[in-house]
């Protein structure tokens, strides 16, 4: 086994143990920090490494290039408890104008925000909330609403685009309040775009009838809009045409729009005056949090129109899945709208655990094949299947690298099949 292969099975062991593909790529010698919109090749030491890492696992691992640094560097901070910190006040401006809601609050995290928005709109504890039952904030999110709101989550089948059927979702809805035996219905929550579905975006007129019926009953809908931009990319339009069938809406800035953190929190003025002391009673109450919201206000300003790239470049690794010869991957290209990709494999003898093994690793004959080795990091995900996510990260270039990577594998596998017949 040459060192080489060690290397690069030693970089996946780490990996396996909780080492981030940024160290990762520090050992290799690959530059730690990336201008937005630099698509140079990344930088390789000679030696262990003639290796280049691709990190596909999530859009959560971007890191902020110098334009944001700088941002940080030079905010003008207060303190946010007292609301005197002016970039965040700044930031929350801009927020709620983008997002057309009267007010916006800057929140640690999106588990937070989503838990602020559960606590405030079911305000008394037995209350319930109806989620899909593959929600980010049902799966995910550690039941923080129940453990921790004291309130009690019913669940609708999530449909393949991410939607619900509405008969369904209207069956859901209690209707036996004050009676004792019965929780009571407060609450929908939506998902935009859906991340276990794919990055599926959620249709306007499924909204605009999600809306109507939250109406009829007196319910209030919630957007878990983590990415919701891509959405609004992916669709053409402003946030705001999206979100005016939502009453309230979490917008994460730390996954494609490229922040180090935080999450804005979004609806109406009273609703955010109990975000605030909902957010306190958290630990989310921050002090001269204007360093962070510097970060944000880049991403919200600066940061939205290059999500097409990554849409781009994930559409563009998906077809080179379908095009493997033979054919090895099952993909839908309709599903593929915005940067998360989800795809099977067809060889029931292969599975997305050593696909991902084989992926993460530099394999004998691997350099002499590519010219280097190539380490390509993605999850074994729910149903059976693979999950790749691309962001400002990953550029054109680092696509076509995974492109070869997934090519290499996809021959050994077959031939070694060929060779075990």
């Amino acid at each position: 086994m040459s060192l080489k292969t060690l290397c690069g099975r030693f970089l996946f062991r780490l990996h396996e143990h909780g080492v981030t593909a940024s160290r990762g790529a520090a050992v290799l010698g690959r530059s730690s920090t990336r201008g937005y919109y630099n698509t140079k090749t990344p930088r390789c030491t000679d030696g262990a490494a003639r290796v280049r890492v691709v990190d596909l696992r999530s859009d959560t691992v971007t890191k902020p290039g110098p334009a944001m640094r700088q941002a940080i560097a030079e905010a003008v901070v207060g303190d946010d408890v007292m609301a005197e910190d002016p970039t965040v006040n700044e930031l929350q401006k801009i927020a709620a104008d983008m997002f057309g809601m009267e007010s916006a609050l800057f929140v640690p995290t999106g588990t937070m925000s989503n838990l602020i928005a559960v606590m405030v709109h079911c305000r008394e504890r037995g209350d319930e909330m109806i989620v899909g039952d593959l929600s980010h904030l049902h799966i995910y999110e550690q039941g923080g609403s129940a453990q921790l709101a004291g309130v009690h989550a019913t669940t609708v089948t999530t449909l393949p685009d991410g939607t619900f059927d509405l008969e369904q979702l209207e069956s859901k809805i209690r209707h036996g309040y004050p009676d004792p035996h019965y929780p009571r219905s407060r609450l929908i929550c939506v998902e935009n775009t859906h991340n276990i579905q794919g990055g599926r975006v959620l249709p306007l007129t499924f909204l605009q009838e999600v809306r109507a019926l939250a109406d009829r009953y007196g319910l209030s809908v919630h957007m878990d809009g983590a990415r919701v931009m891509n959405a609004a990319v992916a669709q053409g339009v402003p946030p705001s045409t999206i979100l005016q069938h939502t009453h309230t809406v979490s917008v994460c800035l730390s996954k494609g729009l490229g922040s180090p953190v935080g999450t804005m929190l979004a609806g109406p003025k009273d609703f955010i005056s109990h975000a605030v002391r909902c957010r306190k009673a958290l630990g989310g109450g921050m002090r001269q949090a204007g360093i962070l919201a510097a970060a944000g206000k880049l991403s919200l300003l600066e940061m939205i129109g290059r999500l097409e790239e990554d849409h781009c470049n994930t559409k563009t690794f998906a077809q080179a899945l379908i095009d493997c010869d033979p054919p090895l991957f099952n993909v839908d290209m309709a599903a593929v709208e915005t940067n998360i990709l989800r795809f099977r494999l067809q060889e029931p003898t292969f599975s997305p655990s050593e696909f991902c093994e084989r992926m993460g690793q530099v394999d004998e004959g691997e350099e002499a094949a590519l010219g280097q080795g190539i380490i390509v990091l993605m999850y074994p995900h729910y149903g059976n299947s693979v999950r790749a996510v691309w962001h400002l990260g990953i550029s054109p270039e680092d696509t076509q690298l995974a492109i070869q990577k997934m090519q290499f594998v996809a021959s050994q596998f077959l031939k070694e099949k060929l060779r075990a017949q």
